[in-house]
């Protein structure tokens, strides 16, 4: 069996790995390129030799760049492993040095969530790691595990109830439902909401899937009872200043509720009825859970969420 490692191996440059690893990564020669520090030419050279040992397109052009076959899609799980796996090994008594380190890590995050963590993470990260670099990628528990598999995403924040074995998961916040007025536009008689003043008020609806009602609106209906939504909009950060200069309800999560009532001077107020306790949790593949750096961020992550 070694001899015939050694034989196929002989005729293969592993380099040709981390061209695989960046084409995936970037979809984009030129951009691959530029991440492995090579010229165009040597990236097409590397990926006709590729094509050749795996008997594959691997990669064909597409409307957002070079987009993978099911077949580089397959090869990518087991070659960001065997990476990983290397390099972990060659660093395993070494900790890693943030202060030093030079990398970008790519964040599936929802919007929420990014407005409420990352000012602070950058501020950390601007002090302890200024060589790191971060991008962030709309995502959701529907999309993530397909994100993971494309290797579109190294790490993802938010609410998954459910996660394969194949990706490891860190639970960072727990949080509910309340809802956020303008406390000079609509005056109550409590400091908290009753029902018949949460159903008098119009509304407003953060909805991804373009729709005029959610998970709240379920929840009334086993009450029953209806509330009136008065605007749809798929983007978090249109509602509080809508909020601000009208009289109407925004429902959201607690977490970013507390961050526009101290920068718009909105009043938070807890639902009249009974809601489910969520959790924010972070997703790395468990292919991924030797890289040091990853979890590098990950710790931090955790520290800035408790910190607040």
């Amino acid at each position: 069996m070694a001899s015939i490692i050694e034989h196929d191996f002989r005729q293969f440059d592993l380099n040709l790995l981390l061209v695989f690893r960046a084409l995936m990564q970037e979809r984009h020669v030129t951009r691959a390129a530029e991440r492995l520090f090579l010229g165009q030419p040597a990236v097409s050279g590397a990926l006709k030799r590729l094509r050749a040992a795996f008997g594959d397109e691997l990669f064909v052009r597409g409307r957002q760049g070079m987009e993978p076959t099911p077949r580089a899609l397959e090869l990518s799980q087991q070659i960001d492993s065997l990476l990983i796996g290397l390099h972990h090994a060659m660093r395993v008594n070494q900790p890693f040095d943030a202060k030093h380190a030079s990398r970008t890590f790519r964040v599936g995050v929802s919007e929420a969530i990014a407005v409420t963590l990352f000012p602070s993470l950058l501020k950390v990260l601007g002090s302890e790691a200024p060589g790191i670099q971060l991008i962030t990628v709309d995502t959701d528990c529907h999309r993530v595990s397909s994100m993971f598999e494309r290797n579109d995403i190294e790490i993802a924040l938010g609410v998954f109830n459910h996660y394969p074995k194949w990706q490891q998961h860190r639970a960072l916040l727990d949080w509910r439902f309340v809802c956020l007025y303008n406390p000079d536009l609509i005056q109550l008689e409590r400091e908290a909401l009753s029902l018949r003043e949460y159903l008098d008020h119009p509304h407003l609806l953060t909805s991804f899937k373009g729709e005029l009602r959610g998970f709240i609106d379920e929840r009334l209906e086993a009450l029953g009872e209806r509330r009136r939504v008065i605007f749809s909009n798929p983007h978090f950060a249109t509602q509080p200043f809508i909020a601000r200069d009208n009289p109407v309800l925004v429902t959201v999560p607690d977490y970013i509720a507390r961050i526009w009532s101290r920068s718009l001077g909105l009043s938070i107020s807890p639902l009249p009825f009974e809601t489910p306790v969520h959790q924010i949790s972070a997703l790395w593949k468990t292919s991924h859970h030797e890289d040091i750096g990853l979890r590098w961020l990950v710790d931090r992550i955790d520290q800035v969420v408790r910190a607040q």
